[in-house]
């Protein structure tokens, strides 16, 4: 999968041990998707999921990942994928704004790029292969790049993995439960949360500032192939500039989650928020409680790899220090059955810290 900060990779097993704590759990909806990665997980670990999310990269990764069944693409996608991989380059909007005006990817792996896309949309797919595709080439474009794993910005000098030329690979689709398929949805979690039910709501929603939408605006220019105006030396969407969400406002994000807590049509939920987060450890608690019990489980992890390098001006001049290089991931388990918060004291979980 791509390089994506907050991506909850070591907290896979975690999330997955405290899921099958829940008695007859057999459906969760992640609301905040992201790459999908924790939907992935629990549906190969045999659970119904729904995805959610805004950013249209992030539904095309739901899509692929949740909702797309191995046993109807593993036969197709690898002939299609082969069939990609033998187009010819072309320079176009991709080339010129992510590997001329700006360094993202080298030249040739970009002209590779415009040209699959371009093929993409003369092909008349429906959303599900075409999302499978698209994946493929988001997945194959980041194996490529020459960043730190964000594009708010790229490497002064081309990082090695660059000159590799690009090349497309079959996604790691999963077969879904018996009788009971996945489902990818697009749309503020707001909204989607008083409309798609579970029997567990997992939820990783935005905890700062920092927008996803800006953090990966060449994944949402590629999979919406829309190719907008662009602004800046990163050369980012104009629409990184219109579009607010309420997660990213500090005096917005606690009524914003009130909201979501409440709308929410499930019996328990799990709840990954950061110590660098708009919402404390003992706000979030409060919030919580409304819905049940509320237990905590603390992770120490190291942050992404952009805060080792220090502060630097937009010339590339450091101009500052980090303050610290490690944080806090909290697991909120929420819950009316005594028995969940029993088994979480009793259970050890992996990759954790203290429970509390």
């Amino acid at each position: 999968m791509i390089k994506y900060l907050g991506s909850k990779r070591t907290l896979l097993d975690t999330i997955e041990q405290v899921v099958s704590i829940i008695p007859d759990a057999r459906s969760v909806v992640d609301l905040f998707s992201g790459t999908s990665r924790v939907g992935h997980h629990l549906k190969g670990a045999g659970y119904q999921v729904f995805s959610n999310d805004l950013n249209t990269y992030a539904y095309a990764l739901g899509t692929c990942y949740v909702q797309a069944d191995l046993k109807i693409f593993n036969t197709i996608v690898p002939k299609m994928l082969t069939q990609m991989n033998n187009i010819s380059p072309s320079v176009g909007y991709f080339t010129k704004n992510f590997c001329e005006d700006a360094r993202f990817f080298q030249p040739q792996n970009g002209a590779k790029v415009d040209a699959m896309r371009d093929w993409l949309e003369t092909q008349n797919l429906d959303w599900e292969l075409k999302a499978v595709l698209l994946v493929s080439l988001m997945e194959a474009a980041d194996r490529v790049d020459s960043t730190c794993g964000l594009q708010m910005a790229y490497l002064k000098k081309w990082a090695n993995r660059s000159f590799k030329d690009l090349e497309l690979r079959m996604p790691d689709l999963r077969e879904s439960p018996k009788n009971r398929p996945c489902k990818a949805y697009q749309g503020d979690a707001l909204v989607n949360s008083a409309k798609i039910s579970a029997d567990v709501a997992y939820l990783d929603p935005p905890y700062n500032q920092h927008k996803y939408l800006g953090n990966y605006h060449v994944w949402e220019s590629l999979v919406k192939w829309d190719k907008p105006e662009v602004y800046g030396v990163a050369r980012k969407r104009v629409d990184v500039k219109e579009r607010h969400s309420s997660f990213n406002r500090k005096r917005q994000i606690h009524d914003a989650m009130r909201t979501i807590v409440e709308n929410l049509d499930v019996q328990h939920m799990v709840v990954s928020f950061n110590n660098e987060g708009y919402i404390s450890k003992e706000e979030m608690v409060g919030i919580l409680e409304t819905r049940g019990q509320v237990s905590v489980v603390e992770k120490d992890f190291k942050r992404y790899i952009g805060s080792t390098i220090g502060i630097h001006s937009p010339k590339g001049k450091k101009v500052g220090e980090v303050s610290h290089v490690r944080n806090k991931e909290y697991l909120f388990v929420v819950s009316k059955d005594a028995r969940v918060h029993r088994s979480l004291t009793h259970t050890p979980l992996s990759d954790t810290g203290n429970q509390q």
